[in-house]
């Protein structure tokens, strides 16, 4: 039995708890700052839960002593409290995060890793499952033109104008349009404007738009340098979407007032869980001497999960991040210090219990 503390009981911090006890392998601790978050969640009743200050750096460490690892479901501004709170107790660390700052300060605190002890941030969908799946295409070409990462997490009846619901951190969701997107192009690092780079395209009868967003790529530019001539990353959304974000963001500078901005997102647009995941992936270059092209196309709904309604970007981040715990305990994964997503063996995730999620049929 594999003790860890989840730090966090929103609905993704829960549903990972709940993954994780289902599977009979896993004893947990989870906390949260708020008791109401706590009883919403419907936990398990013999799971331990506490209430929790984040920044009582004694409560923390009262919270995941005896654990193995911890799993930061918070919000990325805390993530560095609590990898620093594991570092000092010895134990690994997983988190969600898509925010490169945060991501960078997590690699420092690593370097203070201890044999056996990991720190794997961006372990959700994009940036984590989205790397994994790049890096592993990246792998099949003996020159590598173009890799392309395109996901998408949308209301599967949108009904406003924007095309759109929230179905994720609306703080995320905020960054994603608003932070610089890294990318290279012509076979060097550049950072390209979000928002910026529409594409459209057509899957299953069905159009969508695409743009640049920040953070998806995780560490992938770092490691493809010097490998592949172009790589992107842009979300994905149904066609009208990025012209009426444009005007919000730019032309009437929500950007530079990111929390107005946040209050009339979550006041205008409705939380669906009725929502799609669109995962796409095309890579191009030699194969054999031939130049050729391969695309990787998922397609992820809602459904009910043990008897409970599940949105479709509820289970692959919760899986996602099961997933690489479970590739941990199982000694799959570098046995020391910061791991990048692309380090993770594409076969060992895909053949998890936890992953089925992600296979088409």
């Amino acid at each position: 039995m594999h003790k860890i503390a989840i730090i966090g009981a929103g609905r993704i911090g829960a549903s990972i708890a709940k993954l994780l006890h289902n599977s009979g392998d896993y004893s947990i601790v989870i906390a949260d700052q708020s008791r109401h978050v706590l009883e919403a969640a419907r936990l398990p009743r013999d799971m331990v839960t506490k209430e929790l200050t984040i920044t009582d750096a004694d409560a923390l460490g009262s919270t995941i002593q005896g654990c193995k690892a911890v799993v930061s479901a918070c919000g990325y501004d805390v993530n560095p409290i609590i990898a620093e709170a594991a570092a000092r107790a010895g134990i690994s660390y997983f988190d969600l995060t898509e925010d490169i700052a945060t991501t960078n300060r997590i690699k420092q605190i690593a370097e203070q890793a201890v044999a056996g002890q990991v720190f794997v941030p961006q372990c959700g969908l994009a940036p984590g499952f989205i790397g994994i799946v790049g890096f592993h295409m990246a792998q099949q070409f003996e020159q590598l033109d173009h890799l392309k990462l395109r996901v998408g997490a949308l209301p599967e009846f949108p009904t406003n104008n924007l095309m759109y619901n929230l179905t994720w951190s609306t703080q995320g969701l905020i960054n994603e349009y608003c932070n610089p997107c890294h990318a290279i192009r012509a076979g060097r690092y550049v950072e390209l404007t979000p928002l910026e780079g529409l594409e459209t395209f057509s899957l299953d009868g069905t159009s969508y738009e695409a743009f640049n967003t920040s953070g998806g790529l995780g560490t992938l530019c770092e490691t493809l340098q010097g490998q592949v001539s172009d790589l992107t990353y842009k979300t994905i959304r149904y066609k009208g979407h990025q012209y009426l974000m444009n005007f919000l963001i730019n032309d009437l500078k929500l950007g530079e007032q990111r929390e107005l901005l946040k209050q009339i997102f979550e006041k205008a647009l409705a939380v669906t869980r009725q929502d799609v995941v669109l995962i796409l992936v095309t890579a191009t270059g030699l194969i054999d001497g031939k130049f050729i092209q391969m695309t990787d196309s998922r397609k992820i709904y809602h459904r009910d999960i043990n008897g409970e309604y599940w949105g479709a970007i509820q289970i692959t981040t919760a899986s996602g991040l099961c997933t690489l715990l479970d590739l941990y305990f199982e000694k799959k994964l570098p046995e020391k210090g910061y791991v990048k997503q692309e380090q993770v063996c594409f076969s060992d995730f895909m053949n998890n219990r936890f992953a089925d999620c992600f296979k088409m049929d």
